[in-house]
Order: structure tokens, then sequence, then C-alpha cells
């Protein structure tokens, strides 16, 4: 399609026959457009600059549209209060520094202009605060290097800039140089262990979080309620209810035992230990609870089987006012799940959404196929997989092949395969699943086929590992593992368990071990 001829009529000249409007029209129309843009905007910096007279107001504007992640006219402030005549000071970097920090997926591009800025300032080596916002800032971007050669450039450090450079190495998974940075800390505080603890939880090593945290009393550094949850993470991921009683015991002596994050990591833990007990004790002397209370208690009771106790809690946190949220309803769903309630359950969804607005995520979809499976209801389990606007995961669908198993329904987890290979080709754990389905009702060869496409895709079986705390010490155990210092006496105790078993009557499933996949 061509483009319409343009003419320019001069000022002497008949007017023109074409049907397109002269270009000066056009011309003169912009003119004035830009002219009035301008205008305003003059007038707009004007009564801005009336109103902010201070380096500090600027910077105070600037923060605000940083705290509310809105980088972009974060920036057009910052330009604006260069335009009327004020210079940044180091807090206006810091601001600004920080903002991008929180906000990387903006933030990455203004960073570096702003560093290059302190840097021609001399802010970067010279201030200390700014100096730690960089290597903040770099450290959240994952830009380690960049990092590091900024603490390296700065005249000044305080103990700040050393514990931000060691949290930012845990932070990337940078455990080496998190130990060594460290190690090099003039005057290590609390902050500095807390942020090694926590850094070391963070990287799923809970049990050298629990070595670091006897070091730091050894050092005679008294831990804070920040510290206390991160040992307290470490305890409930290994299930260590032995080292968890002391840690609790060491709580109630100090001035932080009535914080509230501190009393809900203690009520998750002990539900990860199995000790629903205790975990209610803790909750009911809370004098100050808050919805992750109310949550870590509804969940922990749910996973644990007590169904009636959390649907129980449930009712009284509405009682006092607290409102559901997505995780509540997780809770509530899979008590449901555990203690084969399914029209309650549905019910609860249904009021999840219509009556709450709640919008349904993957692990609510997860409980209802769990609710259908558990109760036999495999088409329905089904039903939900298809119509659910995610897509199902490695947890969903574990759910239902589990009850395909139990069923010995071969035909439904063979429909369910093409959803297993489309989310996650290399994953071992549901392909080993449909195998033992195909073990358990002898089809050999339906066994074979799993097994030769897992080693087409290269996927191993991943060897279990269970773990048991004795005498405080956590002992991780690997199937048909011998590596143990005492895995002669283990194995000894276990013959003589499984004699007694047999002698009472117990007839052994092998269907796990029928068909062997990796």
């Amino acid at each position: 399609m061509a483009l319409p001829a343009f003419t320019v009529t001069a000022a002497n000249s008949p007017p023109s026959t074409s049907p397109h409007p002269p270009l000066t029209h056009f011309v003169d129309k912009n003119a004035a457009t830009t002219t009035y843009r301008r205008s305003k905007f003059q007038l707009a910096l004007k009564n801005l600059s009336n109103n902010l007279d201070s380096t500090a107001s600027w910077t105070s504007l600037i923060a605000n549209h940083c705290r509310n992640g809105r980088l972009i006219e974060a920036v057009s402030e910052f330009t604006l209060m260069r335009i009327s005549g004020f210079e940044p000071n180091h807090v206006t970097f810091v601001t600004l520094l920080s903002g991008c920090a929180h906000f990387p997926a903006q933030g990455l591009s203004l960073g570096s202009a702003l560093h290059a800025y302190a840097r021609k300032l001399g802010l970067d080596t010279q201030n200390v605060k700014v100096g730690t916002a960089i290597i903040d800032m770099y450290s959240k971007f994952g830009l380690l290097e960049l990092a590091r050669l900024s603490f390296d450039h700065m005249d000044v450090k305080n103990k700040v800039t050393w514990n931000t450079m060691v949290d930012g190495f845990m932070r990337n998974g940078d455990l080496k140089n998190a130990v060594k940075m460290f190690d090099e800390i003039p005057e290590r505080d609390v902050i500095s262990w807390t942020a090694l603890i926590g850094g070391f939880v963070k990287n799923g090593l809970f049990e050298e979080a629990l070595v670091w945290f006897q070091e730091m009393q050894l050092s005679g550094v008294e831990p804070d309620y920040v510290t206390m949850i991160s040992v307290l993470s470490a305890c409930a991921n290994l299930g260590a209810l032995g080292i968890s009683l002391w840690l609790h015991r060491f709580i109630l002596q100090r001035e932080f035992k009535n914080n509230v994050r501190v009393n809900n990591t203690l009520i998750d833990m002990y539900c990860r230990c199995g000790c629903v007990e205790l975990a209610c004790q803790v909750f009911d002397k809370m004098p100050e609870r808050s919805l992750v209370s109310w949550n870590s208690i509804i969940v922990g009771l749910a996973v644990n089987g007590h169904a009636m106790d959390a649907l129980q809690y449930f009712n009284l946190m509405q009682t006092e006012r607290f409102k559901p949220d997505a995780v509540t309803f997780t809770g509530v769903l899979t008590a449901c799940s555990h203690a084969g309630m399914v029209e309650e359950g549905l019910k609860y969804f249904k009021a999840m959404k219509r009556v709450h607005r709640i919008s349904p995520r993957i692990e609510h979809y997860g409980c209802i196929v769990d609710l259908y499976s558990r109760a036999g209801r495999l088409e329905d389990a089904l039903g939900v997989i298809k119509n659910m606007h995610v897509k199902p995961n490695e947890v969903v669908l574990g759910s239902i092949l589990a009850a395909c198993r139990n069923l010995k329904d071969v035909r439904l987890a063979e429909r369910l395969m093409h959803y297993i290979y489309e989310l996650d080709p290399g994953g071992d754990s549901n392909h080993v699943l449909l195998s033992n389905i195909y073990a358990a009702v002898g089809s050999w060869h339906g066994a074979s086929t799993v097994r030769k496409k897992m080693k087409d895709l290269g996927i191993q079986k991943r060897p279990g590992i269970s773990s048991i705390e004795t005498d405080g010490v956590v002992n991780e155990f690997v199937a048909g593992d011998r590596s143990h210092i005492h895995s002669q006496q283990i194995y000894a105790m276990l013959e003589l368990l499984s004699g007694e078993l047999r002698v009472s009557g117990y007839v052994e499933d092998n269907v796990n071990e029928s068909y062997e996949c990796g």
C-alpha cells in the first residue's frame, strides 16, 4: 500500500486540490504540542521545586517510590532533583541502590548506572553505607564477582559490610567463600553468626548449621531470636527431637521467649517431629498469635493425621476474627483428605473460592486429587487434573499413581503417563511408581518398557534416605547401606526383628522391591 502524497503549500501558492492536508499543518501542530508539553513540564517542575526545597525532601519522595517498587518513577524524581539544582547525598544513593536490590528485575541496569555515578563522586569507596549498599545490590543480582570487587575497593569497612558479603556468598550458594570471609571478619557479632547459620539452613545443610551454632555458643556470642529461628528450622528439617527439646528449654530462659515468630517456628518444629501435643502446648500458651500461628498449628495437625483437631482450630481462628488464607485452606483440605472426609473437603474447597474469594493453587488441587484418590474415586481425581488451570506437578501425579497401585488400576496409570513425560521427563519417582504398578499386577512387559524408557532417558533411581536421632546425633541411612560404623549390629537387630515378625504371622510385602529400576 503506497503512502499518501503530501504537498507543501507556499504562502502565495493557490490552494491544493489534494485530499490530504498540507505538511505545514502537521509540522505546526506537532510544534505546538511539543511547546505545550515543555511548558507543562516546566510548570510542574516549578511547582515541585517550590515544595521540595532540600535534598532530604527529594530523597524522601524517591524513597516512597522505591518502597513500592516504582523504580522508574524514582529515577524520574532523581533526574528532576538534579535539574532543580539539588545534588544527591549518600542517603539518596543508599535509597536508590536498596530499591534496585529489592526489585532486581527492574533495577539491574539502573543499579549499574547508579554505581557509576557514585564512583564518579567517590562515594562507593569512601562512604561505608553506599559501598555496603552496592555490595548488597550486586549480591541480590547474583553478580558475586562485582560484589567482591566492590568490597575489595572500599577504603572503609564496618561490621555491616563484612556481614553483607558473607550473606551474599551464602545467598548464592558459595559456601566455601562464605566461611572463608566469615573467618576473616575482624570482630564477629550475632549478625555475622546468624548470616552463616541461616545460610547453611537455606542451602539445605542442616547438620552444618547446628555445628556452627555450637561454635557460636563456644565463642560466647549470645544468639538473638533470628538466630534461634534458623536453628529451630534446621531441627525441624532433621526431625531432631532431642536437640529441639533442649533448644526450647534454652529459649524459655531468654527474653524473646514470647516472640511470635519464635513460637511459630517451635510449633512447626514440633509438628514436623511428630509431637503435636507439644505443638499445641506452645500454641495455647502464646500471649499473642498471628495468622501464621494459626496456619502452623492447623497444617501441623493435618499432616500428622489429627483431622478433627485441625478443623476445630480452623473454626476457632474464625471465631477470634482471623481471616483464613490460601495456606489455611491447604491445611483444612489436607485434614479432610487424611480423614477420608470427601464431601466435607469439597464443601471447604467451594467455600474457599466462593466465600473467601481465594483462587485455588496447585497445592489445593493436589489436596482434592488426593482426597478423591484415597477414596478410590480415581476418575474424579483425573477429572480434576484435566480441568485445573495449572499444570499438575510431581506430587499431584504421585498421589493418584499411588492410588492406582493400591487399586491395581493399570489402565488409568497408563493414561497418566503423558502428563508424567510432559511434566518431568527426567524425574525418577513417578517412573518407579509406574513400574511397581505393572509389577504388582504381574505385567513384566509393562515394567520392562518403563525400565527401558528410563534407561533411554538416562534416568536413575535415586536412593531413599531415612534418618533417626539417638542421643542428640542424627544418623542417616540409604537402602542397602553398610557404611555406618555400627552397620553390623544394625543388620543383626534388623534380622532379629524380622524373625519375630514372621513368627507373629506377618507376611512381607515385596511389591516395592519386586522390580528395581535404574
